[in-house]
């Protein structure tokens, strides 16, 4: 399976009279985009907004960030979600890379989070890099919360599908090559290479703690295998409003920097397997049985090791642990991807479970660490919403429109696969 992303950088965005990208400035039609959204009959309005790095512009409450993109060959980029399933992982794809769709609006009350694009608030987040088109939607009333956030994430998809049109005709500044045979056939080629399996658990909770592969909500599925160039070609969509500092949006699906870390080593260092998709379950009984299929998956495919990326915390620290045991206790070693909930003094237990077995675990750093924000010039959606994100409090926003919250409430800042810059260390 090969796969080529051809990517054009974005140094500006505006808006303006059509979509295009002019000496890479993307300039997009405010109102054809509004007119395309406001086509599904739950959308009440649309108001588009734009900024830049280095903005005075803080962005509340987001719901998600996705990478504008257009595939060449082919109809949709989220397959079986903006169109009819197709296999994705092959072909030619152009990508706006540097910029972002975000989405912004309140859905389920306490289950979204905070961009800056500038000072402190900007160091926690990835998205204070991007060039961000922002989506502030207001669905019609009476919508259940399961239909409005269904709403609110098909409009940032169809939203980034429009604005990446842009790049159709347009010649990439590079072009990443991503090309994965047959495990089998891979492992033949370098046969003193460790078989190293890539285990991505996933939020499938259930109360909008949802994940999507080819439009199927994960909470239905078993344990399974993808190609590596699935995920970074819209198979996965992220529909979870959980804590924002490590949902993984969809542009992190998009861009997941294990797979491509990975994918760097495949042939080198190690034999990269592919992805087993995990869903978190809530119930003992679920725990065991997707802990049971990865041991089964990863013996069968003959793994020697797997790196564990865990999505969310608290609960899903228990299917962590769980698979890290069974994978070391059957010899197959297990390199762990997570945050911890230290407390703001970094001194409670930083997970909920523990396991012996687990001797080599990577933390994205302490969801509690409170940070405190300057204020903006320009609020996109609402400041009072801190009252109520999750690592935000009532008060937390002065009356001068600086705020305190806990990294819980910046969007990426604590990424358990690795997509930012924030650790731990020990003193």
């Amino acid at each position: 399976m090969k796969l080529e992303l051809g990517r054009i950088n974005i140094a500006d965005i505006k808006l303006g009279n059509n979509t295009i990208v002019e000496n890479g400035v993307l300039i997009v039609d405010a109102e054809g985009l509004k007119s395309k959204l406001l086509e599904d009959n739950r959308i009440k309005e649309v108001s588009v907004d734009i900024c830049r790095p280095g903005e005075k512009v803080r962005i509340i409450p987001v719901k998600d960030v996705i990478e504008p993109r257009v595939r060449l060959s082919g109809d949709c980029c989220f397959p079986g979600v903006t169109g009819k399933h197709v296999q994705s992982g092959e072909g030619r794809v152009n990508v706006l890379h540097g910029a972002a769709v975000v989405t912004v609006g309140d859905l389920v009350g306490f289950q979204e989070g905070v961009i800056d694009m500038w000072g402190e608030g900007a160091k926690w987040t990835p998205f204070s890099r991007t060039f961000n088109l922002t989506l502030d939607i207001t669905p019609v009333a009476g919508l259940t919360p399961h239909i409005h956030e269904e709403t609110i994430r098909l409009a940032g998809l169809k939203a980034a599908e429009f604005v990446g049109e842009a790049g159709r005709n347009i010649e990439a500044d590079e072009i990443i090559s991503l090309e994965m045979g047959g495990m089998f056939d891979e492992a033949a080629k370098h046969p003193e290479l460790p078989k190293v399996l890539y285990v991505e658990m996933l939020i499938t909770q259930g109360l909008l703690h949802d994940t999507y592969i080819y439009g199927m909500n994960a909470q239905t599925i078993l344990p399974t295998l993808l190609h590596p160039n699935e995920e970074l070609d819209g198979a996965v969509v992220s529909g979870n409003c959980v804590a924002a500092c490590d949902k993984i949006t969809t542009y992190q699906h998009q861009n997941n920097s294990i797979i491509l870390d990975l994918y760097a080593q495949h042939g080198k260092t190690i034999n990269f397997l592919g992805c087993a998709m995990v869903p978190e379950h809530t119930t003992l009984n679920g725990k065991v049985r997707v802990s049971d299929f990865v041991l089964n998956m990863a013996k069968m495919y003959g793994a020697d090791a797997a790196v564990i990326s865990e999505e969310g915390y608290g609960n899903p620290d228990t299917d962590l642990l769980m698979i890290c045991k069974k994978l070391e206790n059957a010899g197959i070693k297990t390199v762990l991807i997570t945050d911890e909930c230290a407390g703001r003094d970094g001194m409670s237990q930083p997970l909920a479970d523990t396991a012996q077995e687990a001797v080599a675990v990577i933390s994205c750093g302490n969801v509690s660490h409170v940070v405190n924000l300057l204020p903006a010039e320009k609020v996109i959606g609402s400041a009072q919403s801190i009252a109520t994100l999750a690592g935000g409090w009532e008060g937390a926003l002065a009356e001068d429109g600086s705020l305190a919250c806990e990294l819980n409430a910046i969007i990426g800042a604590t990424s358990e696969i690795g997509y930012f810059n924030v650790t731990c260390k020990q003193y």
